[in-house]
């Protein structure tokens, strides 16, 4: 940058207001919030600089320079940028837990090997877990007995017909309580009567079971078919010596046979040796197997039955009760069994990622405390295959960020190398603190060559690029969207020398209209061509107070553009 020092035109104390802030919006709100605080820190220092003097009995302190550089309106290529730092963070992490203790039986990895998911890291001993599970095996089969004897006991509440026959009385009404054991109807078979009579011996052994027999009434001689359906297997002794053995004769009741009727029979040409009364083919009474209440009576008195039918239905809510507890102690035994069982998955641990081992803290042969397993780290994976970042964008600028957008990359760890970002994740959780708020956008780095986890990298998003626009130098702009340029005419002193304003001789404001801007340059939509030229004020390069500014904004922006002549005025 050439520079000249002139004289203005008056010896006078120029009377140099002091330039005023332009109105327009900075790339990122967080630089010019930054240079807020910075400016009004240097406002405090420089006041510090004309008074402490004064108060020390010194004369006013000496003031800069005013100066201004002239530029001329170019194009040139602006883009707005979002920036920020944060640190790097693998894919997926994960940090292996046991659930349960034990003797670590097998380990076969290391810290740096690739593992997949799903492969087996440790392998831990389930003997206590396998003893466990027997002992809930056996205590299913205990619960699944009570339960079935449980179930026995319902059945016990149909109480059944033990004969086939006609119910000749029951002794009990609906409602009624009956205890275990109470008799509860009788029935009898009269259709079928039976005669047990003495034949010889001899000809008793020749009978068969199903033989046919001839059955002759003593009061009327009337003769009936019967059939044999039992031979004793013993011989019994009549008076006289005679040897015989009893053979019972079931005869069809045609309705008039009676237990007192007396009647003899032949068997083939065997005759029995004495004649005998008639008895009921079956004649008993039915007790209850259960106590409850009679729920139902399933048949009346005179009908007829079969063996096992139902005649009528118990109610017990003891018995009900004690099934749903045999059948709650059962689930409760099953659901155990199945928890134990469950529990062997704990004792081989597995990766649950894809990934590298990072960190190994257990190996084979280390024994795992249950009171500790949860709380002890085994080892961890991180999942390589891409880093991210989360950089927390000012309130400002989070609605110029979209999912997408490309992102620039770069790592003070790797010098010279710059990498490739996109924006997968627009976080709305903000957080608050000292009255802005920051959202957290996530970014994903798919080339990672150099990077690791937990490095420091410096990350700008492009939200806004024009090329080849008009612009000006940031500082140009004034308040009131001003600019000083030159008027075009002759005049003397122009552009070398400053008025009593302590502006530029042959330049004048001229009101702008505005675009987009960077941290340097502003883009003009309207008010200039390009190739005018302009000034603006700038600090000067010997002054204490531009050694403060760019020690603390480490050093003013660069530029590119060409060199611009610095006009000075001194006193």
């Amino acid at each position: 940058m050439q520079t000249q020092q002139t004289t203005p035109e008056t010896r006078q104390e120029p009377s140099t207001p002091a330039p005023e802030t332009p109105i327009f919006e900075l790339g990122s709100k967080k630089r010019k919030k930054r240079r807020r605080i910075i400016a009004i820190a240097v406002v405090v220092v420089l006041a510090a600089l004309l008074i402490v003097p004064r108060l020390a009995g010194g004369g006013p302190a000496n003031t800069p320079q005013s100066s201004y550089v002239l530029d001329t309106v170019s194009r040139r290529d602006i883009t707005v940028v979002v920036s920020g730092s944060a640190a790097l963070e693998p894919a997926d992490s994960y940090v292996v837990n046991a659930l349960v203790g034990g003797e670590i039986l097998s380990a076969d990895f290391e810290e740096g090997d690739v593992v997949e998911k799903g492969a087996l890291l440790y392998q831990i001993d389930t003997g206590d877990v396998e003893n466990s599970i027997e002992r809930s095996r056996l205590s299913v089969e205990r619960a699944q007995m009570s339960y079935d004897q449980a179930l026995d006991g319902r059945d016990d509440l149909v109480i059944e017909a033990n004969e086939s026959g006609v119910i000749l009385e029951l002794m009990v009404e609906e409602g009624d309580s009956i205890s275990m054991g109470q008799t509860i109807a009788s029935i009898r078979d009269s259709a079928t009567m039976t005669l047990r009579l003495p034949f010889p011996s001899d000809d008793a052994q020749s009978f068969t079971i199903g033989q046919a027999a001839t059955v002759t009434l003593d009061s009327t001689f009337e003769t009936l078919n019967g059939t044999v359906t039992e031979i004793a297997p013993v011989d019994e002794v009549l008076a006289g010596n005679v040897m015989v053995r009893n053979v019972t004769i079931e005869v069809q009741n045609p309705g008039g046979i009676a237990p007192q009727s007396m009647a003899s029979a032949m068997v083939g040409t065997a005759a029995c040796t004495q004649s005998a009364a008639f008895e009921y083919q079956a004649e008993t009474t039915v007790t209850a197997s259960a106590a409850g209440t009679v729920d139902a009576l399933l048949v009346q008195e005179g009908d007829s039955v079969v063996k096992n039918q139902a005649i009528l239905r118990l109610e017990s809510d003891s018995l009900d009760d004690s099934i749903r507890s045999a059948e709650l102690s059962l689930r409760d035994a099953q659901l155990s069994l199945q928890s134990t069982i469950d529990q062997l998955d704990n004792y081989s641990i597995t990766s649950p990622i894809a990934g590298t081992i990072v960190e190994k803290n257990y190996k084979q042969g280390d024994k795992l405390d249950n009171s500790s397993a949860l709380s002890d780290s085994l080892c961890t994976i991180f999942d390589l295959s891409y880093l991210t970042l989360t950089l927390n964008v000012d309130e400002l600028d989070v609605a110029k960020i979209e999912v997408g957008q490309e992102v620039a990359v770069t790592a003070e760890a790797v010098e010279g190398q710059s990498y490739r970002g996109v924006v997968t994740k627009v976080n709305i959780n903000g957080t608050t603190m000292g009255g802005v708020t920051s959202y957290p956008v996530t970014v994903r780095i798919d080339e990672t060559d150099g990077l690791l986890p937990g490095m420091n990298v410096d990350v700008e998003i492009e939200v806004q690029s024009e090329t080849g626009v008009l612009a000006v130098p940031v500082s140009a702009v004034e308040r009131g969207n001003r600019v000083l340029v030159k008027t075009g005419e002759t005049v003397e002193g122009a552009g070398t020398t400053l008025d009593e304003n302590g502006l530029p001789v042959g330049y004048e404001y001229r009101e702008v209209t505005l675009g987009i801007n960077d941290d340097d340059y502003i883009q003009i939509t309207g008010g200039l061509e390009e190739g005018d030229e302009i000034a603006y004020a700038a600090y000067q390069g010997n002054s204490l107070l531009e050694q403060m500014m760019n020690g603390m904004m480490g050093g003013m922006p660069t530029s590119d553009a060409p060199p611009a002549q610095l006009v000075e005025g001194g006193r």
